[in-house]
C-alpha cells in the first residue's frame, strides 16, 4: 500500500494535546508566564508526579521549554505557534459546565481581560481593536500612520514589532467574544506596555489581567486625544 506524501506529521502533536491533564497544563501555560511543576499539578488536578511526567513528554515533543533558576524549573510554551494552535482548538471546542460560585468568577474574569499567550484578549482586547479601527488606527491587518504615531506615543517600539519573525498585527478571533482582538508581535508590545505602565496586572487566577483605574483612565485619555470620543471605554 503507497501512502500519500503530507506536508506534516500532526498526528503526534495532536495525541500530545488530546490528553486531559496534559491539556489543562497547556492551557495554564496560555498566559504566557512560565510556572512550576506544582503549580501545573494543582491547575490539572494531579498529583505531582503526575504532571512530571506529562511535562516530560510535552518537552519530548516541543511544545514546551524548562526555564531553570537554581535548583528550580518553570515550564512554558515553546512559542506563540502553539498558543495559536490552543486558541483556535478553544474556539471550536465546547464550554465546559460551570459547576460552581468559583468557576463562574473565573470564567467572568477570564471573559474580561486574559492573555492571549502575550496579548490582550477578553472583551478587553476585543474593545481595543475596535477602538483602534473605528479611530482610522488600524486598517487591513496593518496600523495606519496615525495608529503608528498613537501606539508609539504609547511607548510601543513599532519598528522591533515590525521586524519580528510573527507575522505584524494579525487579527485573532477571540474564543470568547467571538470577536477579533489584535495579535501578532504588535498586539504582544502593546499588552507588554500596558502591563508596564501598571495599566493592566496579572489576575489572581492563570491568564487573567485586570485593567486598572489607571489604565482606565490612560487609554480614555490616549483615544480622547486623538478625537476619538463616539464610543465606550475599554472595560
Amino acid at each position: 500500500m503507497e501512502y500519500i506524501a503530507r506536508d506534516a506529521d500532526i498526528a503526534p502533536v495532536a495525541a500530545l494535546i488530546a490528553d486531559p491533564t496534559r491539556a489543562a497544563i497547556l492551557t495554564a501555560l496560555l498566559g504566557g508566564r512560565a510556572l512550576a511543576a506544582g503549580e501545573l499539578a494543582r491547575v490539572a488536578g494531579v498529583s505531582a508526579a503526575t504532571a512530571s511526567a506529562h511535562l516530560a513528554r510535552l518537552l519530548d515533543g516541543g511544545l514546551v521549554d524548562v526555564v531553570r533558576q537554581g535548583r528550580h524549573r518553570y515550564y512554558r510554551l515553546s512559542g506563540h505557534e502553539v498558543a495559536e494552535v490552543l486558541e483556535v482548538l478553544a474556539r471550536v471546542s465546547a464550554r465546559p459546565p460551570i459547576r460552581s460560585l468559583r468557576q463562574s468568577r473565573q470564567a467572568r474574569l477570564l471573559e474580561e481581560a486574559r492573555t492571549c499567550y502575550d496579548h490582550l484578549a477578553g472583551r478587553a482586547g476585543v474593545d481595543l481593536l475596535d477602538r483602534l479601527r473605528q479611530g482610522g488606527y488600524y486598517e487591513a491587518h496593518d496600523l495606519t500612520p496615525a495608529g503608528e504615531r498613537l501606539v508609539a506615543g504609547l511607548g510601543v517600539d513599532v519598528a522591533r514589532a515590525r521586524a519580528s519573525r510573527r507575522r505584524f498585527a494579525p487579527e485573532c478571533l477571540d474564543w470568547t467574544e467571538r470577536r477579533s482582538h489584535l495579535g501578532g508581535a504588535l498586539g504582544a508590545a502593546i499588552t507588554e506596555v500596558l502591563l508596564e505602565r501598571g495599566w493592566l496586572r496579572r489576575g489572581t487566577i492563570p491568564r487573567a489581567v485586570i485593567l486598572t483605574e489607571e489604565g482606565r483612565q490612560g487609554l480614555s485619555a490616549l483615544f480622547v486625544s486623538k478625537e476619538l470620543t463616539s464610543h465606550s471605554p475599554v472595560t
